[in-house]
């Protein structure tokens, strides 16, 4: 059996494991992973990953990102707009959720995040739409699911931390 490290190391999901945070998701139906099969992409995504999440220094993990020469993966893509995100340009955050998506249309991690764009837009119906394709590709127990609704929950006008 394969121990977490050995799962961590062998293919990284769309956001590298954390501390205490379970990534594992029942899957409804069968989804298009998005790998990480070149060593160089995943180093360079995890440094670009720890950029944001550790240092929160949007605008050079934009530039790590790009530096990737990968901005067609999804998970890059994704990256790169929730930097653009928490950088407070929603026009070129939107541009990039869409590029991932394209990419990978049952791409989960995404359709949260453009989910929580579109709670900061005031876009209540459009969220609720993405919580919807969150639950058909991976249910209502996974995490991306679950933050999504508690988002929605919150009354309008509440500041998010996500």
């Amino acid at each position: 059996m394969a121990t977490h490290t050995d799962r961590a190391t062998a293919l990284p999901p769309s956001y590298p494991q954390q501390k205490d945070r379970k990534t594992t998701h029942k899957i409804k139906k069968p989804v298009k992973q998005s790998g990480f099969e070149d060593p160089a992409l995943r180093d360079g995504y995890r440094a670009a990953y720890a950029t944001i999440y550790e240092r929160n220094d949007y605008d050079a993990a934009i530039d790590q990102l790009h530096a990737l020469g990968r901005d067609d993966h999804p998970d890059v893509a994704n990256l790169i707009g929730y930097s653009y995100r928490k950088l407070g340009d929603y026009k070129q955050s939107q541009v990039w959720y869409e590029r991932a998506l394209k990419a990978d249309p049952n791409h989960v991690l995404t359709w949260n995040y453009y989910g929580l764009w579109q709670i900061e837009q005031g876009n209540r119906d459009q969220a609720q739409y993405h919580l919807q394709r969150i639950a058909e590709i991976c249910g209502t127990d996974c995490d991306e699911y679950r933050t999504l609704a508690a988002a929605l929950e919150k009354p309008t006008g509440t500041n998010l931390v996500y």
